[in-house]
């Protein structure tokens, strides 16, 4: 008969241990059961200007079981924790929603739910990634694939071996967990990494074949970067060398998620040592460029309330305190527009591919 496998436990299924341990250890002694966690908010975050990045203070709030107002979010922290060990003792990974799940039941005697929505159930998951230092994928936790890769690169995807060049236009569905035990980066010829916010741009990049012309690896993740794109571009320019240029729309959204590319994100500062590109630089679109490539203003969008509040704040964030960044913010809201990188079209279809990029790149014309 064959012998069982023995379950080896992980460094992240210690941690999570802990949680339980602390509990029982309290039990132990008839105290009151508390979990420290970190903050997460603005107020609890620096900016370092020697790393670059954003850093997450030492604030913690106590979270207690004997506290009124905090036991019901305790025992949700203990909850999600035991699910995620469980997740680790069975060597499985799942999903954000499939955790809520598995944790939600209603007390014995009660109409009382354990949770009664995902929008509690996820904060308690970040909660625990900050208090243990474990990335959300460490802790098997995963969210929907959003984003694409083409280029000079193979991976090993769970033992398949993925040629990004030879995948057509549509490229690699990028996987939301991109660690090295689940993906890892077999080879890599590519010279940069061009991180574009928008699919539509990506699309047009792709299908123009710019990565061939240009040797390099293009990268969307749809929007706002997920943090599986995030986490594969990190890995590509610190483990490969690959220097990294976002792309992004000419408005206050495309600035900040530039910036969150680079320096981190506030909500999630603790994660930015694994995250944040400090060296990334900004490729467009500018504030100055509508002048510069001749796009005419009835193709810009004028600047809503929201957007002017926006970039405002922006201009008060440390990591935007650079000369050249005051004014590039400024500059936009002087022109009262805001450009999307679609415009290029209204020059050619295949402007950002044949004019705008390799004019850019010749002539380094980038932020930092």
């Amino acid at each position: 008969m064959a012998k069982k496998k023995e379950h080896k436990t992980t460094p992240v299924e210690k941690k999570l241990i802990g949680v339980a341990d602390t509990v029982i250890h309290a039990a132990e002694r008839r105290q009151d059961p508390t979990l420290s966690i970190p903050v997460r908010s603005l107020s609890n975050v620096t900016f370092s200007e020697k790393k670059g990045m954003i850093e997450m203070g030492k604030k913690k709030q106590e979270r207690s079981f004997f506290n009124v107002g905090m036991a019901k979010k305790f025992m949700q922290t203990v909850l999600v924790a035991d699910a995620l060990s469980e997740l680790q003792r069975a060597g499985l990974t799942t999903s954000l929603r499939e955790i809520y799940y598995r944790t939600k039941h209603t007390l014995k005697d009660s109409h009382e739910n354990t949770f009664d929505s995902q929008d509690e159930s996820d904060p308690v998951i970040e909660d625990l990634e900050a208090s243990l230092e474990a990335l959300r994928e460490e802790l098997h936790v995963r969210a929907e694939s959003a984003g694409s890769v083409v280029g000079p690169l193979v991976l090993v995807d769970d033992g398949d071996t993925v040629n990004c060049t030879r995948l057509g236009k549509g490229g690699y569905s990028v996987p939301s967990i991109v660690e090295p035990e689940y993906l890892s980066i077999k080879k890599c010829t590519a010279d940069f990494v061009l991180l574009v916010e928008k699919g539509t741009q990506w699309n047009r990049l792709s299908e123009d074949k710019f990565w061939r012309r240009y040797n390099c690896i293009l990268l969307t993740g749809n929007g706002q970067p997920p943090r599986g794109i995030r986490r594969l571009t990190r890995r590509l320019h610190e483990e490969k060398g690959l220097p990294v240029y976002v792309l992004v729309d000419n408005d206050p959204w495309g600035y900040y998620i530039y910036s969150v590319v680079k320096q981190g994100s506030i909500n999630l500062a603790f994660e930015s040592q694994r995250m944040a590109i400090p060296k990334a630089k900004f490729i467009g679109l500018s504030s100055g460029d509508p002048e510069t490539y001749g796009l005419p203003r009835n193709v810009g969008i004028k600047l809503n309330e929201k957007d002017i509040a926006r970039a405002k704040e922006l201009l008060a964030y440390p990591w935007f305190q650079k000369s050249d960044w005051q004014k590039e913010i400024k500059r936009m809201l002087q022109s009262g527009l805001k450009y999307e990188l679609d415009a290029l079209a209204n020059k050619d279809f295949q402007y950002l591919t044949k004019k705008y990029l390799p004019k850019k790149l010749k002539e380094r014309d980038w932020l930092d």
